[in-house]
């Protein structure tokens, strides 16, 4: 089985930014999993919604899966109180 493709969109990026470097590896590593298992035990779908959202610690990641492209599109990392909204 090939394994996924990550994009992550800007915004994440700026999501890091304020988040402390410890915790920002650990979020970056669930990320690369993503790749190998897009689909992990530990995520759920979202419900109305497309999205997959996977814990990390306080944070969560929202991502798309996209299976006949094999990517994986990351939306958001973000505290989670604020993650969605």
């Amino acid at each position: 089985m090939a394994g996924y493709r990550i994009i992550v969109a800007q915004s994440v990026y700026k999501d890091l930014d304020g988040i402390p470097k410890i915790d920002v590896r650990r979020i970056v590593s669930a990320i690369e999993g993503l790749a190998v298992d897009p689909r992990p035990p530990q995520s759920r779908k979202l419900s109305g919604e497309e999205k997959y959202r996977l814990r990390c610690g306080i944070y969560r990641i929202l991502y798309e899966i996209r299976d006949t492209e094999l990517v994986v599109f990351v939306v958001r990392a973000r505290h989670r109180k604020d993650v969605y909204r």
